[in-house]
């Protein structure tokens, strides 16, 4: 029977000699790539799953028209047709790269395709009619006419088996660039939120710092030795936050530890007016929080509910409920009004920044409110997915100031 079927041919290389030379290194040089192993048995996988399919269609066409083949042959015709083609893929391949075929500049890269397919097409036919000599006498191959007319009936299965591998080629470059995309825009996105979280952080220090140091300027005239105190305590404050400046989340044990010791200069500045109660859950000393989270809180506590003569008391919760840490800071001062309408926005700086950073690292993971205790005072909380550590550390905090 006829044979007009051909596999995607491939282009010359081009003219000048140093296209060639690129071409001869990229062939040459390719292998040595660790990939490219892989990529000739997918070569070669697909082009095996192309002669099956065309020896199981030849050898039942045949069998209809009259003209039955031996499977023998009609394998080795097949196999020997496409593995051709295998064998011209990786040119094909390096000239889709070498001239690709985009919106800019097609009718210039056209023609060339053009020609190697023809080329192509006519070596690949060439040296399948040697390997397998055609059963029908018409196709057999007696002089140069005889070649050309059995190139060209196959040219037209060339040209489309070409475009095929140029089109195939084209997709995954695309899908590839299209997934490289998207991960350069998440990791653009996650460095964007990293840049946010580390300014937002960042705000936090001079915050406290300032109001840390206007505390102890009070101080300084009315009691020097509480003062001194006070400097003392506030190093000990600064080399905690030092430790931990470059990091986003820290174990709840290390958060709880900086608030120790904000409120050890916060208590002397008060005296005997505030109380601290840590209520802490054993089990969410090794949790994961966002590093300075509850400085904030605890400061507006400080401020608004102790700071205008109404309370004395500041309690700080933690809790671990249904695979999410529930941090709670609690004062007995005035309350916002109603206890039954939570207030969803802070004016403050600490509060909106707190909002801020728990939106950009847990997004509609978390819930933040601040609102009227149902026993007085005023209750911020806290609601993130609870993430412990991989190696737990045995804690005993449970005490009262």
């Amino acid at each position: 029977m006829s044979r007009d079927r051909l596999p995607p041919g491939n282009t010359l290389p081009p003219q000048k000699t140093q296209g060639f030379a690129q071409f001869l290194a990229y062939f040459f040089q390719f292998p040595m790539r660790r990939s490219w192993i892989a990529h000739q048995v997918l070569n070669f996988s697909l082009w095996s799953l192309f002669a099956v399919y065309m020896a199981l269609q030849e050898h039942y066409t045949a069998l209809v028209i009259g003209k039955p083949m031996t499977w023998a042959y009609t394998i080795r015709a097949e196999f020997a047709y496409a593995y051709l083609w295998a064998l011209l893929t990786p040119l094909i391949v390096w000239l889709a790269t070498r001239f690709p075929v985009d919106r800019r500049g097609w009718y210039r890269i056209l023609p060339v395709h053009v020609v190697a397919c023809v080329l192509l097409t006519a070596v690949q036919k060439s040296v399948y009619v040697v390997l397998v000599p055609p059963m029908s006498p018409q196709w057999h191959v007696h002089d140069l006419a005889s070649l050309l007319r059995i190139i060209l009936v196959g040219m037209d299965y060339g040209v489309m088996l070409y475009g095929i591998v140029l089109l195939v080629h084209y997709a995954l470059k695309y899908y590839s660039h299209c997934q490289e995309g998207r991960v350069r825009a998440s990791q653009l996105e996650a460095r964007l939120a990293q840049a946010q979280l580390q300014a937002l952080k960042m705000q936090l220090h001079p915050h406290f710092l300032f109001n840390t140091l206007h505390s102890i300027s009070t101080l300084v005239q009315e009691d020097p030795a509480a003062a001194e105190v006070m400097i003392a305590r506030l190093s000990e404050l600064l080399r905690l936050s030092l430790e931990n400046s470059g990091v986003q989340q820290v174990p709840l044990s290390k958060e709880l530890e900086f608030i120790e010791s904000y409120l050890g200069i916060e208590q002397i500045r008060f005296e005997d007016r505030m109380q601290v109660r840590f209520d802490i859950d054993p089990e969410t000393l090794d949790a994961q929080v966002p590093n300075l989270i509850l400085q904030p809180l605890v400061e507006n506590a400080v401020h608004h509910g102790i700071g205008g003569g109404f309370g004395d008391r500041i309690e700080i919760r933690s809790r671990h409920a249904e695979g999410k840490l529930i941090l709670q800071v609690l004062d007995n001062g005035p309350g916002l009004g109603d206890p039954n309408v939570p207030v969803q926005s802070g004016k403050g700086l600490g509060l909106v920044n707190t909002r801020a950073r728990l939106e950009t690292l847990y997004g509609k993971a978390h819930n933040f409110v601040v609102r009227s205790a149902s026993n007085g005072g005023v209750e911020a909380a806290i609601l993130i997915p609870f993430e412990p550590l991989a190696e737990s550390i045995p804690h005993d905090r449970k005490c009262e100031n």
